[in-house]
C-alpha cells in the first residue's frame, strides 16, 4: 500500500534490495551517471528493464512499458535509479516528468496489488516534494 517513488535512503539500500529479492520482487539497479538528456535516460532504462523492441524512446512509451512489464517475470519490482544528480541538474523538467511517469505506474500497479517501488538516488534538496522512506 506504500509502494511509490521515494528518495533512496542514505544508508541501507543494499539491505533493502536484498529484502526485496528475498520477498520475490525483481530488483533493478539503473545507474544514471553521466545521463544528461532524455535520449540517454531512455537508453539506460530500456537496457536495464529489458524493454521490448517496440519501445519508442519517449515518455508515452515509457509509461506503456512501465505499466506492462510482462516480459519480466516477478511478483513485483523495486527500481533503484542511482546517481540522478547530473540528469536532474541538466534536465530538471524532464527529470520531474519522468518521476511522475514512474509514480503513475506505481499507482497503477498498486491498484492491482502488485508492489512497484522506485527509489531515486538524488540529494534531498534536488526535489523537495520527493518523499523519503520513513
Amino acid at each position: 500500500t506504500r509502494a511509490g517513488v521515494y528518495r533512496a535512503p542514505q544508508a541501507g539500500m543494499v539491505d533493502l534490495l536484498a529484502s526485496a529479492e528475498a520477498s520475490g520482487l525483481a530488483t533493478h539497479r539503473i545507474d544514471l551517471t553521466k545521463v544528461r538528456d532524455k535520449s540517454a535516460l531512455f537508453e539506460r532504462l530500456a537496457t536495464a528493464l529489458k524493454f521490448p523492441g517496440w519501445f519508442g524512446h519517449n515518455l508515452d512509451a515509457l509509461a506503456d512499458c512501465l505499466n506492462d512489464l510482462s516480459w519480466l517475470s516477478a511478483n513485483g519490482h523495486v527500481i533503484l535509479l542511482e546517481h540522478c544528480d547530473d540528469f536532474s541538474a541538466s534536465q530538471a523538467e524532464d527529470f520531474t516528468i519522468a518521476l511522475h511517469v514512474f509514480a503513475s505506474a506505481s499507482k497503477a500497479w498498486r491498484e492491482e496489488n502488485v508492489p512497484f517501488w522506485v527509489f531515486v538516488g538524488v540529494r534531498p534538496d534536488v526535489i523537495a516534494n520527493l518523499p523519503g522512506l520513513a
